[in-house]
């Protein structure tokens, strides 16, 4: 999916949405577990209930490869019933080298067909460039992320002043254009929406840490956005467990509906 493709998405179905589908099969509905594959049956309930609302969907790696070969299959089968026009990502967060990081990004986007995949990028180019060779492909740089233990690195000053995170925007802008790279902005990171907006401009930002986390939808709209909107914001626990019933799918859409709803209201604002 390339970068007109997206932004086609977001103003027709008026919603910068990304429903994060980091299933857990110790928190999805208990009798979800008498189908032969619960992981995907909940997965194709979540996605035929919220489909028309969101732009992106993004199953984390780890809750699939926790199960070995069956989850990896259940992620495979999520796949297919997601529909083509909505952008996926495959949130893996892989940081290796050369040829290790080619074999990675054949695996994402030639074996399993994602539109993008996450990178950690603390290796340097050898471990982003490999992931930039394929067309209408996006890679999703780690810049600023909301976890506690973000502040670890994340902010360390050079003698120049110029915090990490910073630095690994500036240098990774270098490797690719904002038709192929996006960079991970944790909305609890509000505050430096309008620093790393001003670093980059046009470049997407995925923006996680709404919902659950406590992030503010509205002050990542006022600090992130930019004119063709610029911004995939994740929600993965607000929406999937907003229900541990059989009602789980109908509450995950009630939830998506009022995400998309505040989304909406944002976008007009900014005359998008």
């Amino acid at each position: 999916m390339n970068r007109s493709q997206l932004i086609h998405q977001i103003r027709t179905k008026r919603s910068f949405l990304c429903i994060g589908l980091d299933t857990d099969i110790n928190k999805i509905p208990k009798f979800l577990l008498d189908h032969e594959d619960p992981i995907y049956e909940f997965n194709k309930r979540i996605i035929e209930a919220t489909h028309d609302l969101c732009v992106a969907y993004k199953p984390n790696l780890a809750f699939y490869e926790a199960a070995g070969v069956m989850g990896l299959l259940s992620m495979q089968k999520t796949l297919n019933v997601i529909p083509g026009n909505i952008f996926t990502i495959a949130d893996a967060k892989r940081g290796d080298i050369g040829n290790t990081s080619a074999m990675y990004a054949k695996s994402f986007f030639e074996h399993y067909g994602f539109h993008s995949v996450t990178v950690a990028p603390y290796m340097g180019s050898d471990s982003v460039k490999p992931f930039l060779q394929f067309e209408n492909k996006w890679v999703i740089v780690l810049a600023l992320t909301s976890n506690e233990g973000a502040a670890d690195f994340q902010f360390i000053e050079s003698s120049s002043g110029e915090k990490l995170y910073e630095n690994v925007l500036r240098k990774c802008m270098t490797w690719g254009t904002p038709e192929q790279l996006m960079f991970v902005v944790g909305a609890t990171k509000a505050e430096s929406l309008a620093n790393i907006r001003s670093l980059a401009p046009d470049n997407f930002l995925l923006v996680p840490g709404v919902g659950a986390q406590g992030g503010s939808l509205a002050d990542v709209a006022k600090y992130g956005m930019n004119k063709d909107c610029g911004l995939l914001v994740n929600a993965s626990r607000s929406i999937l467990y907003a229900s541990s019933g059989e009602d789980f799918a109908e509450k995950a859409r009630e939830e998506a509906v009022r995400m998309q709803q505040e989304m909406n209201q944002l976008l007009t604002a900014a005359g998008i």
